[in-house]
């Protein structure tokens, strides 16, 4: 995390300083404390891209999470306090096509970025009828929707992204991000049947 997304993350209610897992031998201060969402590190790229007039940008990264919850915390067993969560981010920002002769310019939007999420659900084979689905907003994603286990443990969850931390980016475009708590999906589905058939030789 740079500086200005550490400053930011620590003025957060989402993602509270004192759940922060922080380093004892840090490269540097704005490198002293370990992410708990893979949001920031999107945001820094797209205004990377949009800084060198790449406008219309799809991302998506692999990576893990990290927390600290003193309520965990037992004598002798310091590490319980730590948790580790993998997770898939998703980024579109700018126009879905750009302007061709046979195709008018058409922007981004939350319905995109839905489809790529329900596309990715049913390829695990996630069944999300018995799931709690929700809308919410807080002060990261300003529209937003999400969808829970019956023992409320956040499966999905995407939406807009607010405009106050857009600003803190400089990022002056619409950015919608989705966040899949990947571990959480595959215990969901593991026992489920997987059918499959060899590739054609041809």
């Amino acid at each position: 995390l740079n500086n200005e997304t550490r400053k930011l993350e620590l003025e957060l209610e989402t993602y509270k300083a004192e759940n922060c897992v922080k380093l004892l031998n840090p490269l540097s201060k704005d490198l002293s404390v370990m992410r708990q969402s893979l949001l920031f590190g999107g945001l820094e790229s797209i205004a990377y891209n949009r800084n060198r007039k790449n406008q219309d940008l799809k991302f998506y990264e692999f990576g893990n999470c990290y927390y600290y919850n003193t309520d965990n915390k037992k004598e002798g067993q310091p590490l319980d306090a730590y948790s580790e969560d993998f997770r898939l981010g998703l980024w579109i920002t700018g126009n879905k096509f750009a302007q061709t002769w046979v195709r008018v310019e058409e922007k981004s939007s939350i319905y995109e970025l839905k489809g790529y999420v329900e596309n990715i659900l049913k390829r695990l084979g996630v069944v999300t009828k018995t799931y709690i689905k929700e809308n919410f907003s807080n002060e990261l994603i300003a529209e937003g929707r999400r969808i829970a286990t019956p023992a409320e443990q956040v499966l999905v969850s995407y939406g807009s992204v607010s405009k106050k931390v857009l600003a803190q980016f400089d990022i002056n475009s619409e950015v919608f991000y989705a966040e899949l708590n990947w571990n959480a999906l595959l215990d969901t589905i593991h026992n489920n049947k997987v059918s499959y058939a060899e590739i054609s030789k041809f």
